[in-house]
């Protein structure tokens, strides 16, 4: 019986060399091996955030690519010394700017995409490829390769082995390598692309790594909102898989919202909407677009027309008019509001607002929020004349690798249908 490895130690090779090593690795190293038939998985993964940090000496090596706890606190320091706005998210691409215009060189072992990460190793991917650019542009491509064969859970059956390939370099020379990337790819398998930075970074390089017969993996809420919500239509458009972590990152509100009209003497209020105001934090408003498109869709309100809402220095927000199946108005307002402790993904919601006007009864006010104390802005104006219903909805505290894990387990070869119809109104709400 051959020896079940974990990781082995990576081995660096010439990047013309890898086809063949793994070509001799599976005929010969892990010859009786039961060589894993799932899917692919190419990850480009930036890091730019830790990079920074660990070259401004804020953060310890090694580089993981992992948000750890230690990480997130030490760029939440960094947004107070840096003079950055309370309302900057962890993962605002602002923040790995600025840090990236302070002095450092300090180094640490780089360790992106050599180590499978539990909750995706669990699905035994075939392949898992990693694409890691560095800070220095010029610094020349370098390959490791790597066999994992996760240990079989103790009275369970065989294992399934797969292989790492990690590419390590600057920018150019990854954009360079990519006649080395395609032919990795087993054409019988699934592929899985997981774009694990801003999509405003190197579109040409995203297009090449992901073209439509590829399921994609973005987060919507890292890049500029516009160039993020094009991005999502165009490939939705195209009949691409497309999965977005900013729109997963809604399923408790979505879930919340619907427990709140499950009450039989409360569904007929959903058609009688007059008001939807979001909270949102900081100036990237996608997320609260994104919840405001799928009501609008669940309710069958079509858009009239959008606009502006200057703001008092938080940022501008965003209005909307909405019409109802039986005629009536329905107005949105989004507006960012000042937070003191931000999350880790920019534009996260701080509260929502649902105001029902049914025929002959109070009216309903349902307001939503992700900490008691976001509830009190929205509880102005009003609210004593209304039968008010208020809860706060518990936020997900999973990694993106949980994320996707749980897309990886449940194959999704075409892109969500409700996110589709979301990203559709999405974008035209957002003012150009």
């Amino acid at each position: 019986m051959p020896t079940q490895l974990t990781l082995q130690a990576p081995t660096a090779l010439p990047p013309e060399e890898v086809p063949n090593y793994l070509q001799t690795l599976w005929g010969e190293g892990l010859e009786g091996s039961d060589g894993a038939t799932t899917f692919t998985l190419v990850v480009y993964e930036a890091s730019w955030l830790q990079q920074h940090l660990i070259r401004t000496g804020r953060a310890d090596g090694p580089l993981t690519g992992l948000l750890e706890r230690e990480l997130i606190e030490a760029a939440k320091q960094a947004v107070t010394e840096l003079g950055l706005p309370l309302s900057t998210a962890v993962m605002d691409q602002r923040l790995a700017w600025e840090l990236g215009q302070q002095p450092g060189h300090h180094e640490a072992q780089d360790l992106r995409g050599q180590f499978v990460e539990g909750a995706i190793s669990a699905h035994k991917p075939r392949r898992l490829i990693t694409l890691a650019p560095t800070l220095d542009e010029g610094q020349p491509l370098e390959t490791l390769v790597a066999a994992y064969c996760p240990l079989p859970d103790e009275g369970a059956g065989g294992t399934a082995c797969g292989d790492v390939v990690v590419l390590r370099g600057g920018r150019g020379s990854l954009q360079q390598s990519l006649d080395l990337v395609h032919p990795l790819i087993c054409p019988d398998l699934p592929c899985w692309v997981w774009w694990n930075s801003s999509l405003d970074e190197a579109p040409e390089l995203l297009e090449a790594l992901a073209p439509p017969s590829r399921r994609l993996v973005v987060d919507s809420s890292l890049g500029h909102p516009r160039r993020c919500i094009d991005l999502l239509v165009r490939c939705i458009e195209a009949g691409q898989a497309v999965n977005d972590l900013n729109w997963l990152r809604l399923r408790t509100w979505r879930e919340s919202l619907a427990m709140v009209f499950d009450p039989p003497s409360r569904r007929t209020a959903l058609e009688h909407v007059v008001q939807l105001d979001i909270d949102v934090e900081g100036d990237h408003p996608l997320k609260g677009l994104l919840l405001a498109a799928w009501i609008a869709d669940r309710l069958g309100w079509h858009l009239v027309e959008s606009y502006i809402i200057p703001g008092n220095g938080d940022g501008d927000g965003i209005g909307a008019a909405f019409e109802r199946t039986d005629g009536a108005a329905v107005q949105l307002r989004l507006m960012p509001v000042p937070v003191g402790s931000p999350k880790i993904h920019p534009g996260a919601l701080v509260g929502l607002r649902l105001i029902c006007a049914p025929q002959g009864r109070p009216p309903l006010c349902v307001i939503l929020c992700s900490e008691s104390g976001g509830c009190m802005r929205l509880e102005a104006g009003g609210m004593a004349s209304m039968e008010l219903a208020e809860d706060v909805v518990p936020l997900p505290n999973e990694s993106e690798e949980m994320e996707l894990a749980r897309l990886l387990a449940g194959g999704h070869d075409s892109t969500n249908p409700l996110l589709a119809a979301a990203a559709s109104i999405a974008a035209r709400l957002l003012p150009a």
